[in-house]
């Protein structure tokens, strides 16, 4: 097993631990009957944030870099045999994600090329499953899943106009003739995108890898550009050791990869230097010498650069030859994933559990500790009660009617927020409706359309990202005054009722702003200096648009759920601990009044208050006990699950 493929499963293992220590508090809160909407939703989104919890490895090289056997060698060599084709030439024609979803059978979907000639992008279309075409894969058969991997490679023969239409001949490109044979036709790619659903163990795990065509469909495929490549969390960028960096390397590198994290640079076919007529030491120098120029071209540390052999490395490992591997320092590049991409994922999600953990434990406690200390209260007014006579106990009925009476008149003022509460919760929807969100997609490809000029083009997308931009900082400024409206609240009844209240579930559009920036970033970096406008690129700004108004609906739309689901539980803790405050106040005036008519004893009820109040510390040590429990879960060092995996 490699260093890689423990780490996974030692990942694996800590999050199903997280998830099992999160279920018993789950558990022991609903038997507390302290849980309500808010904690649910809190809960839920932890939930699911472990149970969708994906790790992306994406392959970018230009052709025959050995991109393909680098996948086969470091996931599939298990398998004795290459899973995906590897030859000279092209092999990978199409994005291709090879990933596990249960809901479908192991399959390769293939989404058609003459989809590129229609407005919706290759997200919009994954859930369209007519569009696609769907090949079993025989998982039984080494032989018959490389067969069916072919498919990928498979290209088709089109006229110019329609290569045009699909945004894929460049008509400014000076070797653009070299791909036009005698009748005037263009080789291009079969597919637009391929899925593979193949439950391999890491797949199943929650990894997917995602393999790229070369490094022209960078620039004309929007998926990778603006959804795959930037959301991946490692990027693998592979160059040959026979060739060195290329100028469509530096500008691909520049423009796509270098500026994110997890970003590392093989340098693949060292065994082209295996030369019997230099020593060992001549071959490391030259190898060395390799890295360093890359190191140096690309701006990188030289700890940065792996130098492998992809096809020496399948074969050790299938043929267990252990010095083959060794010399192929495919081993190195495989600790170094498992060591800097797993642990660096582990500290992302540790992080976000930790604020939600908090947060979550802390309402909890609190709601608890308010019951106890109401408990408490009602124990010692009745125990003041030994020994009293009639008068005091009418004092004491009194008290009680006025602290209703002050709070009722508290519950009437809050009917005022919940009516402004209710209106500014219509004004955040106004702004981030996806109504004016389409009618901006819509114009915006009016003025493309009616454009003639690259600068049109750039203006119309640049008006679009101020626009959207515009609506997020608006929606952003009703959830603040909610919340800071909110905060007012709380604090009143907390002051003025001594009401087990902190402050409201915070709540932010930050990362949506951040996500449109980025998006409108990466069409700068493609288009920002387009001088010529040329049917080719008229195409592929259009394409992109559409691939960035997809992104943004997408983006629009989980924002929308976002607000919707914090409007309904942010008032939930007050409206939970009026309900407390309200059946305190309801049961003191009973007990006392009780008293007060000698119905109940008042020995009998202060035994009743203590066996309450016992069990109500036991409940909190064991809510305490259950959040250590879910805290030393979540801050487990992988390691701590090496057996297990």
């Amino acid at each position: 097993m490699s260093n890689l493929v423990q780490k996974f499963q030692e990942y694996s293992s800590w999050r199903n631990g997280v998830m099992t220590a999160l279920a018993s508090y789950r558990r022991h809160v609903e038997r507390a009957e302290l849980m309500d909407a808010a904690t649910e939703q809190r809960i839920e989104q932890m939930m699911g944030r472990l149970t969708s919890d994906k790790l992306t490895i994406a392959f970018v090289a230009e052709f025959s870099r050995g991109k393909s056997e680098l996948i086969n060698a470091i996931f599939f060599a298990e398998y004795g045999q290459r899973i995906l084709p590897s030859s000279a030439g092209r092999t990978t024609m199409c994005p291709t994600e090879l990933l596990y979803d249960e809901t479908f059978p192991p399959s390769i979907r293939l989404l058609p090329i003459e989809t590129r000639g229609e407005s919706p992008s290759t997200s919009d279309l994954k859930n369209q499953g007519h569009v696609w075409t769907v090949l079993p894969l025989n998982i039984a058969s080494g032989e018959g899943m490389l067969e069916a991997f072919k498919q990928v490679s498979l290209t088709k023969r089109v006229t110019i106009a329609q290569a045009q239409r699909y945004g894929l001949y460049d008509e400014m490109d000076p070797d653009i003739a070299l791909a036009v044979d005698q009748d005037g036709m263009v080789e291009i790619s079969r597919w637009r995108h391929a899925i593979v659903n193949f439950p391999h163990p890491l797949l199943k795990q929650g990894l997917i890898i995602i393999d790229t065509p070369g490094l022209n469909a960078i620039g004309t495929e929007p998926e990778l550009t603006l959804n795959l490549i930037p959301n991946a969390h490692a990027v693998l960028f592979i160059l040959a050791a026979d060739t060195g960096v290329t100028k469509s390397d530096i500008e691909i590198w520049r423009d796509h990869i270098g500026t994110g994290t997890g970003r590392m640079v093989v340098l693949n076919k060292i065994d082209s230097m295996w030369d019997e007529l230099r020593t060992p030491d001549e071959i490391e120098q030259q190898i060395r010498q390799q890295v360093t120029s890359a190191a140096i071209t690309l701006g990188l540390q030289e700890h940065q650069v792996f130098p492998v052999s992809a096809q020496k490395g399948l074969i050790g490992k299938i043929n267990q030859n252990p010095a083959l591997l060794a010399r192929s320092r495919l081993p190195q590049l495989e600790n170094a994933l498992s060591n800097q991409l797993i642990p660096s994922k582990q500290t992302i999600i540790r992080e976000q559990l930790d604020v939600e953990i908090q947060e979550l434990t802390a309402s909890k406690k609190t709601l608890l500790s308010s019951r106890t200390r109401n408990v408490i209260e009602q124990l010692l007014e009745l125990k003041s009660l030994r020994g009293k006579n009639q008068s005091i106990i009418d004092h004491m009925m009194k008290r009680i009617d006025m602290e209703k009476r002050e709070f009722d008149s508290s519950l009437i003022k809050l009917q005022g927020t919940r009516a402004v509460f209710a209106r500014l919760s219509t004004d955040v929807f106004t702004s981030l409706g996806m109504g004016i969100l389409k009618e901006d997609i819509r114009l915006t490809r009016l003025a493309m359309e009616s454009s003639i000029f690259s600068t049109g083009f750039r203006d119309a997308a640049k008006r679009f990202f101020a626009q959207i931009q515009n609506n997020l900082q608006l929606s952003s400024r009703k959830t603040e005054e909610i919340t800071a409206m909110m905060t007012v609240m709380y604090r009143k009844f907390s002051t003025e009722h001594g009401l087990a209240l902190s402050t409201p579930m915070p709540f932010s559009l930050d990362k949506y702003v951040k996500e449109i920036a980025m998006i409108e970033g990466i069409y700068q970096r493609q288009f920002g200096t387009t001088a010529i406008m040329t049917t080719h690129t008229a195409v592929l700004m259009q394409k992109f648009f559409d691939s960035i108004a997809s992104r943004v609906k997408q983006s629009f739309l989980q924002a929308n759920r976002d607000v919707e689901a914090w409007l309904k539980v942010v008032m939930v803790p007050l409206e939970g601990q009026i309900r407390e405050h309200k059946s305190q106040l309801k049961r003191r005036r009973q007990s006392v009044e009780r008293i007060h008519l000698a119905t109940d004893s008042l020995e009998e009820k202060v035994a009743s208050f203590e066996v309450m109040e016992a069990e109500l510390s036991s409940q909190f040590a064991q809510l305490q006990a259950l959040e250590q429990s879910l805290k030393d879960a979540v801050r487990a060092d992988l390691a701590e699950y090496a057996f297990a995996a």
